[in-house]
């Protein structure tokens, strides 16, 4: 289920066409107040730790608004970067380069600071098994930005959205029923879909296990009740351990054998990094 490949979203075009189109409007006013003919030498610099995420997405700005703007890229793609590291230098036109400004800061310094938070979790986890995973808590219109960051960072990839695997939650079953009529109908509405469902208690993890879930999910589960899961499951499902998992407790949660663990944080709790773009 997890994914990590580093695959380029197909919507950049898209989500980079509006992000232009929310800043500039009908027109760059301030921009106007540099002559046409006016060309510059720019730099984006660093003034943080981290890991350099969204060079697509930069370049795509430029290909849509400018594409005689020449980029000549010094850091690469999921590169750790440092404070005062040029990431970036940009020669051509001022009004494009002053005018992409804030669109190209916006994309380097929130996808960074997702594949940087994404690279901090995974580092603490990689002596074991387990593989981190966001959720669907992201940013409106940027999940696949956001979730491609993750995997730039060394994290993995839960269900993209509502319709490329089922997780089935606690009112989902009480629609449905049971767990086991739950599981059964998934199955038989999509056999070719991975079923999750998230379970409250050992009793329930038991019911999904019986009903053939693929991957159970621990919901808030004690982290003595992680341990006894981990054994009464026997390798039978994939379990994912979920819900107000922090830093204190990853590790150990980790070292149970969960085979995942999802972590909303990811892609919810990011501090921009600071990036700033300085004309030479």
């Amino acid at each position: 289920m997890p994914m990590n490949l580093l695959t380029l979203p197909a919507d950049i075009p898209t989500i980079v066409s509006f992000a232009l189109a929310e800043d500039i409007g009908d027109g760059d006013i301030t921009a106007e107040l540099i002559p046409a003919s006016k060309t510059i030498a720019a730099k984006i610099l660093s003034r943080d730790h981290g890991i350099l995420c969204g060079r697509p997405w930069v370049d795509e700005i430029f290909n849509q608004l400018d594409s005689s703007v020449q980029l000549d890229w010094k850091t690469a793609e999921g590169e750790t970067i440092e404070d005062g590291q040029i990431i970036v230098t940009l020669e051509g036109a001022a009004r494009s380069i002053l005018t992409a400004e804030r669109t190209a800061l916006n994309f380097l310094q929130t996808l960074s600071a997702t594949a940087s938070r994404s690279h901090y979790f995974a580092s603490m986890v990689n002596h074991t098994k387990v593989h981190l995973l966001d959720t669907r808590k992201t940013l409106p219109g940027l999940r696949s930005a956001q979730k491609y960051a993750v995997r730039t960072g060394g994290c993995h990839n839960h269900r993209m959205g509502l319709f490329d695997a089922f997780l089935i939650k606690e009112n989902h079953i009480a629609a449905c029923g049971s767990i086991e009529s739950a599981i059964a109908t998934a199955h038989a509405l999509h056999p070719d879909k991975t079923v999750e469902i998230e379970v409250r208690n050992l009793a329930e993890l038991e019911k999904a296990i019986a009903a053939g879930a693929d991957i159970i999910m621990l919901d808030n589960f004690e982290f003595s009740d992680i341990g006894k899961a981990v054994t009464i499951n026997d390798g039978r499902s994939k379990l994912e351990a979920s819900g107000g998992i922090d830093e204190e407790m990853l590790v150990n949660i980790a070292e149970t054998g969960v085979d995942y663990i999802s972590i909303g944080a990811l892609t919810k709790n990011c501090v921009a990094l600071d990036l700033s773009l300085l004309v030479a």
